[in-house]
């Protein structure tokens, strides 16, 4: 349905205009009607379905259309929509899409992660901007030496909650949402439901509406999926070749930071224009990767799974496992990295002759044929 449709603030659909935005996604359409209604939601999507903008939209709305009830007395400024995400990646592109949305409103927003100075995030925490976007661990900490009032917040937006528990996360979670006024909203988007994810939702939401957009635990369709058969050993001589021919920018996954490392100067020697994202990277470094990734100053991004979630970069061309990926999720998500918003993408996996049975199991679970 168009944007215009849905009783927007005119202010919020000049953002949405901005962005080349018209009609709503199937996710959008869904999440953004029932969220306006107050309702809490558990959703599930396809990764590159557009779910960010599906929350940021009615999270913009309820704050241009609903007065602080802390200015409207008189009172303190305090923030009134928190959003966590695992990765600091996503943070920031969380907030990138909050500036853009948000830009011709006075809505204000701050990201909070850690590998950077606490000094700016403290200012703002402490200013009561609008909107907080965080990751648990750094949020802990600004809530232990009480730089975070919490107490104004109305709605919670939960990003990857399955990949929030991954990461082991969910302890600072819970810890957070215990800070937090039991009257509020929460929103709970995961691009897979496995049962442990659903039974921790459940216990902080309210009678929640479900949203299921796409298969669950699927890639999305236009992804085509294809195995080459090579040993482990000339696994990056296969690589060295196949990046000569022109093709867009590829994402290679490795199961390791050594790995990926390894592999990274091996592509460099080659003379590919390459550079490794992990988690051993400073955050400058992460940025620097990512943006020039985005940009075209690198062809080839080698990653570890930091990357699979999160990272939100139109026009790659090509997703490569370097490794068979060890669980079906996994698989789903790093391949979801290409063919988003329906453009074609390709999805090639290495695989050794050792890494046969785990490909015939991951095929089988996953629902596609590596041809």
């Amino acid at each position: 349905m168009p944007f215009t449709s849905l009783g927007l603030d005119a202010r919020l659909l000049e953002g949405i205009r901005d962005l080349g935005f018209t009609d709503t996604r199937p996710i959008q359409s869904a999440v953004i009607t029932l969220s306006l209604a107050g309702n809490d939601l558990i959703a599930c999507a396809e990764t590159g379905s557009g779910k960010t903008c599906a929350f940021v939209v009615p999270m913009l709305q309820t704050l241009l259309s609903k007065p602080s009830a802390s200015t409207a007395d008189g009172g303190p400024a305090k923030s009134r929509v928190m959003v966590l995400a695992p990765t600091r990646e996503l943070a920031v592109q969380i907030e990138d899409e909050i500036h853009g949305l948000s830009y011709h409103t006075s809505v204000t927003s701050a990201a909070v992660y850690g590998g950077v100075e606490m000094g700016g995030q403290e200012r703002a925490l402490k200013a009561g901007v609008d909107i907080i976007v965080a990751t648990p661990g750094r949020l802990i900490d600004h809530m232990r030496q009480q730089n975070a009032d919490l107490s104004g917040v109305e709605l919670l937006v939960l990003d990857e909650a399955d990949r929030m528990m991954d990461m082991g996360f969910w302890p600072d979670v819970r810890r957070i949402i215990a800070a937090l006024p039991a009257a509020r909203q929460t929103l709970l988007f995961s691009a897979t439901m496995p049962d442990d994810v659903v039974r921790s939702a459940l216990e902080i939401v309210r009678e929640p509406k479900y949203v299921q957009v796409g298969r669950r635990s699927a890639p999305p369709k236009s992804i085509t999926h294809r195995a080459q058969a090579v040993s482990s050993g000339q696994k990056a001589e296969w690589l060295i070749e196949h990046l000569r021919k022109p093709e867009g920018p590829v994402l290679i996954f490795s199961r390791t930071k050594i790995g990926a490392d390894k592999l990274a100067r091996k592509l460099v020697a080659a003379g590919v224009k390459c550079i490794a994202l992990h988690a051993d990277r400073t955050m400058d470094q992460r940025r620097q990767a990512v943006e020039g990734f985005r940009g075209g100053k690198y062809k080839v991004l080698v990653a570890t799974d930091i990357a699979a979630r999160g990272l939100d970069i139109d026009g790659i061309h090509t997703v490569i496992n370097y490794e068979v990926p060890d669980s079906p999720d996994t698989y789903v998500h790093r391949v979801g990295r290409t063919g988003r918003s329906d453009e074609s993408g390709q999805a090639i996996t290495l695989v050794a002759p050792e890494e046969q049975r785990a490909l015939a199991a991951l095929e089988k679970s996953v629902g596609v044929h590596l041809q």
